[in-house]
């Protein structure tokens, strides 16, 4: 059976059969992008154009279920994985060279809760996606200082704002996260629940697991 050569997370590299791949796929509602097919090249181009990182398997998840599904392929193969959120990631960690990126710039909606001034984003939102909700009742969070920063990325890292000197930075607002653990497991972080992790996921950098939805 033919097989596909992907860098290792100890940096060597390793070889997934396709039987492996097709049983990944068909628990999957996203799609699996390869090179040269389509929206591979979309999916690894981030804002800052000199990044040029080139995954061997793109995994643009359509749902928490993919994501976990993800994780533990790359958990269970020892694959190299890498997280694209907004796609605004300066540095370039977003997309990996040779291994499985998850992209969750499709999960990116945002849902607010005017009674209870909460506002609910997934994975993949931008501050775009997250003040056209919020704006909509007259409420908002610190924020991203351009619209096309992702959510996620920001807040993980501590998250500067417009709204910064009265509210703090974005992670001192986030109530709760849901997050995709190293095994494939969806949990939630917040001063109540798992309160150590909720601790580290506010600036820690986002290297705990894979924050699928954040409450504001």
């Amino acid at each position: 059976m033919a097989s596909v050569a992907l860098a290792a997370l100890d940096g060597g590299n390793l070889t997934v059969d396709e039987g492996a791949l097709a049983a990944l796929t068909a628990e999957l509602r996203g799609p699996i992008l390869r090179p040269g097919g389509p929206g591979y090249d979309e999916a690894r181009t981030l804002y800052n154009a000199m990044i040029d990182h080139k995954p061997a398997i793109v995994l643009r998840c359509a749902g928490v279920a993919d994501v976990m599904a993800g994780v533990k392929f790359a958990s269970d193969h020892g694959l190299l994985l890498s997280v694209r959120g907004g796609g605004h990631n300066v540095a370039g960690n977003a997309v990996c060279d040779g291994g499985l990126m998850l992209d969750l710039s499709t999960m990116n909606s945002v849902r607010v809760d005017p009674n209870a001034k909460r506002a609910y984003a997934e994975g993949g939102a931008t501050w775009a996606d997250f003040d056209a909700e919020t704006q909509a009742f007259g409420l908002g969070s610190t924020g991203g200082l351009i619209s096309s920063t992702g959510v996620a990325g920001l807040t993980l890292g501590g998250g500067i704002g417009w709204l910064q000197g009265k509210h703090g930075l974005a992670c001192d607002n986030v109530v709760s996260f849901d997050m995709v653990t190293a095994n494939g497991e969806l949990i939630t972080a917040s001063a109540a629940e798992n309160s150590d992790l909720y601790w580290g996921l506010r600036g820690g950098g986002g290297n705990f697991g894979v924050v699928v939805g954040f409450e504001f």
